[in-house]
């Protein structure tokens, strides 16, 4: 267990050459234990049975007891055979030895062979598997209850700088037109610490807006030998090793991921639309203080929609809105929206707000919509406006920027509203449901809360000034 003490990282300054950059040390503890797991050794039925089912191979001996299953096994660690219960008929076994015994797991198949979460190919593979695990967690229970005391991750947020340090120096050279001669090992090094890089912490770029956002993880199967991101051990097993962000692509144990802070930097590459995207997720996606799609659109709408009438009551056409929804997706902040491609400006209102309407989880999010709804029927004015404004310090950090932002805009929307007859509470009818949604998925419930909707959102426009 010597490898066990490695987990420091060697490079502990900033180093502004990729050659001088040392990797952490990926503890190999867990990787040699999974070298040494006993190998599968499947024991083969001599004879043909009858109504053995066609997604099990030879290894299939019908129905037998489990002394029989433990005689024919023969005290062979990884061997393994399958069997039809003798006490339920059409219900199957997995007899497995390993640790000078016999386990028994009832055996399941959907498409897919699988005893426990992990759903596998083929049995060889659902044994080997299940081999390493056991032969790990015997032989390293400790050690994996101990493995998140001392993560690395804390350590590495200075990658950040580091790699674009390296980038410039790279990028300089070749717009001096220099002949550089990358050597492997540079190469090496700015690979190894790339996958840290998509994660880590931004706090050199003063640019930034460092708002919370907790990891999407979802498990994942890897290809190849790979390490924790943050307690630096080797993730052990054939299939769903461990757990991947979807947002940013950390890779960490599933027993990790609950350690991992909510510093989430999402990789542009991997955020694939605008609309439809959780709204913290695309702002820090983009190093913007507000989704773009609201700071562009409220920029056109003030340019010259201001004293349209109607505005945002009447709808553009839906075929346009897509259009804008579509041109978001593919070129992002570079989407042009101006007069010369959208001339009605309802249009863009329309594309405004199917952007909020599409959000994921709404800027009043679903856990604080209960509260806004009870906010709304205090029927003393002043006490239900302290009660509005202790709930938006409730709403995540990019939620609360969007809705204040969207909300000065509307108070000029109605300052102008002896030409676009648009005041507060007609834009509270408008947006009520479109900012907020109950999290119950039910039309009564919708029908009862859209009077309370307009209001809240009536009462924002009215007092931005005060509750912002």
């Amino acid at each position: 267990m010597a490898a066990s003490s490695n987990s420091s990282l060697s490079g502990s300054s900033v180093s502004s050459d990729a050659e001088e950059y040392q990797p952490p040390i990926w503890k190999s503890y867990l990787y040699q234990l999974q070298q040494e797991a006993p190998r599968p050794k499947r024991i083969i039925c001599p004879g043909e049975v009858e109504n053995r089912p066609k997604y099990y191979g030879r290894e299939f001996h019908g129905i037998i007891s489990r002394e029989q299953a433990d005689e024919l096994l023969g005290g062979v660690e990884g061997a393994y055979i399958l069997r039809e219960s003798q006490r339920q008929p059409g219900c199957y076994t997995l007899a497995l030895r390993f640790g000078n015994q016999t386990l028994n797991y009832r055996l399941f198949y959907d498409g897919k062979h699988f005893v426990g979460e992990k759903r596998f190919e083929s049995i060889h593979d659902l044994v080997t598997d299940g081999l390493i695990t056991l032969y790990i967690e015997t032989k390293a229970s400790e050690y994996i209850s101990k493995m998140t005391t001392n993560p690395i991750y804390e350590h590495i947020g200075y990658a950040t700088l580091l790699r674009e340090k390296v980038s410039r120096r790279l990028s300089r050279s070749k717009n001096e037109s220099r002949k550089t001669s990358v050597t492997n090992e540079e190469h090496a090094a700015v690979e190894k610490i790339s996958s840290l890089v998509r994660r880590a912490a931004l706090t050199h770029n003063d640019n930034h807006f460092n708002y919370e956002k907790t990891h999407n993880f979802k498990v994942h199967t890897f290809r190849g030998p790979h390490w924790c991101e943050y307690c630096a051990n080797f993730m052990w097993g054939l299939i769903a090793q461990g757990v991947r962000c979807s947002d940013c692509g950390l890779n960490v144990h599933k027993q990790c991921s609950k350690h991992v802070p909510n510093d989430c930097q999402p990789d542009l590459k991997r955020i694939k639309k605008v609309y439809c995207c959780d709204l913290t997720t695309l702002v820090k996606a983009h190093n913007t203080q507000r989704p773009m799609v609201v700071d562009i659109c409220i920029r056109e709408i003030e340019a010259r929609g201001l004293k349209s009438e109607g505005l945002y009551r009447v709808s553009g056409f839906t075929e346009h809105i897509e259009d804008v929804k579509m041109a978001f997706d593919r070129d992002g902040e570079k989407a042009d929206i101006s007069a010369n491609v959208y001339p009605d400006i309802n249009i863009i209102t329309g594309a405004l707000k199917l952007y909020f309407r599409d959000l994921p989880i709404p800027v009043i999010t679903y856990d604080t919509y209960p509260k806004f709804i009870e906010a709304a029927k205090i029927s003393n004015a002043d006490e239900r406006l302290e009660a509005v404004h202790e709930l938006l310090m409730l709403l995540p950090p990019a939620h609360y920027e969007t809705l204040r932002y969207l909300m000065i805009h509307l108070k000029k929307v109605t300052l102008n509203e002896k030409d676009n007859f648009m005041n507060a509470e007609n834009l509270g009818i408008v947006f009520g449901p479109t900012l907020m949604r109950s999290p119950e998925d039910s039309t009564l419930t919708t029908l009862q809360d859209m009077r309370y909707q307009k209001l809240i959102v009536q009462i924002l426009i009215e007092n931005e000034d005060v509750l912002f």
